[in-house]
């Protein structure tokens, strides 16, 4: 069974960046569709941004021009930049890999946005 671990969130202030980073191990990284999403409390969880297998890429809109996602599959990493973070961003973001019937979570990483 395949692991997911996520790493590089933190709390930063309006405005600023973060990049977080999500490991794979034991599965076939390459084609797996890769999603961060997200949690903030109260709310639903959300899909925040996708990389598919071959590189294709979706954004939420509340998100796009400020985020990037990206893949390394010599890593077997999904990175997710995030740039001119608002508060609105703070939540739990969560690593996702996705291959037909086969979804794998990872444990997540906290991020706050505040001054």
């Amino acid at each position: 069974q395949g692991q997911l671990v996520e790493s590089g969130g933190g709390l930063v202030q309006p405005g600023g960046s973060l990049r977080l980073s999500c490991a794979a191990s034991g599965i076939l990284f390459r084609i797996y569709d890769m999603g961060w999403y997200r949690q903030a409390p109260g709310k639903q969880r959300e899909l925040v941004a996708r990389i598919a297998g071959g590189g294709t890429t979706n954004y939420a809109d509340s998100v796009k021009g400020r985020f990037t996602i990206s893949r390394d599959n010599a890593k077997n990493t999904v990175y997710l930049q995030m740039n001119s973070l608002k508060p609105e961003d703070t939540a739990h973001y969560y690593c996702n890999a996705h291959f037909r019937t086969v979804d794998i979570w990872g444990q997540g990483t906290q991020v706050t946005v505040s001054s």
